[in-house]
């Protein structure tokens, strides 16, 4: 494949346009390691890479995969690596350690079904290990959620330009269908990503200066409390970021909220309600963190109800029903284990709620 200097289109499965876009967004280094539904993003780099000048290695494990993350993302590189479910897990103690440290990096979950081992078939169930900090600490990841092959690749470039921004690793979270799945994508020119300058990175001791050194060990209670302070600080700051869509009519009776995959399926239930008289409307969060809280407590006024869809055994629900403040009544459609709502199955969820909240079709 010949490098390309301009946009073009192409049929690709979900996770090489996420690696392509990955080239193209200037990555410096990957470090992983296989696992499916996400082995493509590692194979396609390693095919990659020695014709288009970035370094990609196989580590022995997840746990060496992430320290190699925090190592070349210390020293100011731009970096990225990528797994499944139970090789996220497996990181969760490095990506605290990169959070303290405020070290930039970009992860992608192509998520599994679990716990455990689970199956290769897609899951949302990761969606608390993202959202609320899977490690040890107070900490947050920013996390972006896609919905298409487009997005897989489009939010390379969100993600690692949030990263550096904040100086905070970031995460894709995607599913096992979306990593495989085919569609047309518009991959942007290769280099549209210009590199910040990295003036705290590891790259040696400035003449005349104090020495760089990034640690997220500090002995002092006094230190470690303010070390938090400023983290917590910056999280505030990120509720700027807050991305989402809102989809079918504004003043919707019932509204879907569902994210990734499983706003496109709510997509086709709404449809198939409202061309049947109902008004249902989908709210899909794209930033998982930052949560849309504040767009979902605009829509309480006009809504009677709320159905949040998920491949999980109701994870989001919980930030629904926060933002929500049980002014509304909040209903939860889920499937675990690989197994995917279908919209007949999220359609006739909507009848049973208009039935109970008294919502009659136009």
């Amino acid at each position: 494949m010949e490098t390309s200097a301009r946009s073009d289109l192409r049929l690709m499965k979900g996770n090489e346009a996420l690696a392509e876009a990955a080239i193209r967004a200037g990555m410096q280094a990957y470090f992983g390691y296989p696992i499916t539904p996400q082995s493509e993003v590692l194979e396609y780099l390693t095919v990659e890479s020695p014709k288009r000048n970035f370094v990609v290695l196989q580590a022995e494990s997840e746990l060496a995969a992430i320290n190699m993350i925090y190592g070349a993302g210390g020293a100011g590189a731009r970096v990225m690596t990528s797994s499944s479910s139970p090789g996220i897990s497996l990181m969760q103690e490095g990506i605290s350690y990169m959070a303290s440290a405020e070290i930039p990096c970009l992860i992608v979950n192509v998520q599994r079904g679990g716990p455990g081992l689970g199956t290769i078939q897609p899951s949302q169930g990761d969606y608390f290990q993202a959202t609320k900090g899977g490690g040890h600490g107070d900490y947050r990841l920013l996390v972006l959620a896609p919905a298409s092959v487009q997005e897989m690749a489009d939010f390379v470039f969100d993600g690692f330009r949030l990263a550096e921004k904040y100086r905070n690793p970031a995460m894709i979270l995607a599913d096992g269908a979306l990593g495989q799945m085919m569609e047309k994508v518009l991959l942007p020119p290769e280099g549209s990503l210009p590199y910040p300058e990295h003036p705290w990175a590891t790259t040696g001791k400035p003449e005349g200066k104090e020495r760089r050194i990034i640690t997220s060990l500090h002995l002092e209670p006094e230190r470690m409390e303010q070390i938090n302070l400023g983290l917590q600080e910056k999280y505030r700051r990120m509720q700027e970021e807050t991305r989402y869509e809102l989809l079918g009519p504004q003043n919707a009776d019932i509204i879907l909220v569902a994210f990734g995959l499983m706003a496109r399926i709510c997509q086709k239930a709404m449809e198939i309600a409202n061309e049947r008289g109902s008004s249902v409307a989908v709210l899909r969060p794209i930033t998982l963190f930052p949560f849309p809280s504040e767009k979902i407590r605009s829509l309480v006024s006009a809504a009677s109800a709320f159905l949040t869809v998920e491949m999980n055994a109701g994870q989001m629900v919980e930030d629904v029903r926060l933002a929500v403040e049980g002014k509304r009544p909040v209903y939860f459609k889920g499937r675990m284990g690989g197994m995917v709502p279908t919209p007949d199955d999220i359609f006739a969820e909507i009848e049973k709620i208009a039935v109970e909240n008294q919502i009659t079709a136009e």
